[in-house]
């Protein structure tokens, strides 16, 4: 994107919406995000587009006449593009995806065969890593992200559902070990429980949970299992290895089929979110958005867990 344009469609969308909060719902974006794009649009303008107070925020004389002509600018821009996609009914070219391994192998991988088979001009490289990848350094068009996202105003996000999450264990591990009815419980006892556990990277991840106050709950336990595969943890725990905090998707079939059982019924369901984020851009190509849109419609249901 020209450093001209950088900023521009924040501060637009910021005046349309009233406030940078709405702005950013609307682009997809955090607050701060906002912020700082209009932050640093005045530093390069050298002027003042709004006054803001703790309660309010209006434009200033100079922003009023800035911004209407930047709604203009915007508006070629959004018919320009138009113009590019309105001959066209299938998307055609190539699409770069990283996404998480086994959600990957398991559900996105699943769905954009399905895109592909619809789209037969529709090319796809499908990357399944769990790392934290750079889209631009690594040429990337979209990545699936779990969890919080950074804050940042070069990023896009689309959420694509919630990675709802399960306490389970093997019958016979609470048999041997005692069945916690609560998360006090889980390490209250002299011997607390043992479990197996997500990391990488040398970090271990801490469960979370939400407590009868709806506030965040952390809890660590002993483990003699870490590794960075869904996959080894889901059979470490139907081996009666320990407790294991995973998601719901991925525990489904063996809670049917009774070689793990949830723990405890949790007072509020916690769940991490999925999102699907780009490179900002004002041209998104249509390929690209055709992908976005097919996740968000056809992902969220999978899962789901009755």
């Amino acid at each position: 994107m020209s450093q001209r344009l950088q900023g521009i469609e924040e501060f637009v969308a910021a005046v349309e919406a009233g406030s940078f909060a709405l702005a950013a719902q609307r682009l997809h974006v955090t607050r701060s995000a906002v912020a700082k794009s209009i932050a640093r649009l005045e530093a390069r303008l050298n002027t003042r587009l709004f006054l803001r107070t703790t309660r309010s925020q209006s434009l200033t004389e100079e922003g009023h006449g800035y911004y209407e002509r930047c709604r203009r600018v915007l508006a070629e821009l959004d018919a320009a593009e138009a113009v590019t996609d309105t001959a066209r009914s299938t998307a055609a070219g190539l699409v770069r995806i990283s996404m998480p391994a086994m959600l990957g192998r398991l559900k996105v991988g699943p769905l954009l065969l399905a895109l592909a088979r619809r789209h037969p001009a529709l090319s796809l490289e499908l990357a399944f890593s769990d790392r934290r990848v750079d889209l631009v350094e690594e040429g990337l068009d979209l990545a699936i992200r779990s969890g919080e996202l950074a804050d940042t105003s070069e990023l896009v996000a689309r959420p694509v559902g919630v990675q709802w999450m399960v306490l389970c264990a093997a019958p016979a591990y609470l048999a041997e070990r005692g069945h916690p009815r609560g998360i006090e419980a889980l390490t209250a006892s002299q011997t607390p429980h043992e479990a197996v556990v997500y990391a990488r990277d040398g970090q271990v991840s801490t469960w979370h949970f939400h407590g009868a106050d709806g506030r965040l709950v952390d809890v660590t336990l002993p483990s003699r299992l870490r590794c960075d595969s869904a996959e080894v943890l889901l059979e470490a725990a139907i081996g009666g290895m320990g407790l294991a905090r995973l998601p719901a998707w991925l525990a489904a079939d063996a809670l049917a089929a009774g070689t793990l059982v949830r723990v405890f019924e949790e007072p509020k369901p916690f769940g991490f979110e999925l999102n699907v984020i780009r490179s900002r851009s004002r041209y998104l190509p249509f390929k690209t958005r055709v992908v976005i849109d097919w996740l968000a419609e056809h992902l969220p249901p999978l899962l789901v867990v009755p």
